[in-house]
């Protein structure tokens, strides 16, 4: 019965409690709330941590949700994002103590990047320092501007700037280091 279920089925079930339709729920957006959640995170055991918490948080707000305002899927996301921020945000990361050495000239061939899988590319983003990676994801993937970010993290929208810039040529060395070797494997 839970594939018959329609969204507005689910979320009018999960809003009155009713299990099937919060197993529905978990099993429907899981796969890609994980993803996002391992895009913040970089570690399986803890993205799956935090993906616990979103649901429960998503569970607990779940009568805050207004389809005229948006999609179930962006409302989850957004929280999914706001529970990894969190969680990072505790270990009091120092995004701006980070130091890189870059070079502007490096570039990367674009049949680099079309030889690799999105799952290689995404392992080289999970590589990044987590408040470059943080910022990467908030502006790149998910499209957040940089004064957003910067309410978001604490820091001064030139810092998001900073970071990004400063991811970008991280990625670019290790794609080009990719393009090098031609193996995923040796890049780290």
């Amino acid at each position: 019965m839970t594939n018959q279920l329609t969204i507005e089925d689910i979320i009018s079930g999960c809003q009155d409690g009713h299990a099937e339709c919060q197993q529905a729920l978990v099993h429907r957006f899981s796969g890609l709330l994980y993803s996002v959640c391992l895009r913040y995170m970089g570690d399986a055991t803890k993205s799956q941590d935090i993906l616990q918490d979103a649901f429960i948080r998503i569970f607990r707000y779940i009568d805050t949700f207004d389809s005229s305002k948006g999609s179930l899927q962006g409302w989850m996301r957004k929280i999914t994002v706001n529970v990894a921020l969190k969680s990072l945000n505790k270990k009091k990361l120092d995004t701006t103590s980070l130091s890189v050495d870059y070079n502007d000239q490096i570039s990367v061939a674009p049949d680099a990047i079309t030889n690799m899988s999105v799952d290689s590319l995404m392992d080289i983003v999970r590589t990044l320092p987590e408040g470059y990676r943080q910022v990467f994801n908030l502006s790149v993937i998910e499209g957040y501007s940089h004064k957003e970010i910067g309410d978001m993290l604490g820091i001064a929208d030139v810092t998001s700037r900073s970071n990004l810039s400063r991811a970008k040529q991280i990625l670019r060395k290790k794609l080009k280091s990719f393009q090098t070797n031609e193996s995923w494997g040796k890049i780290n």
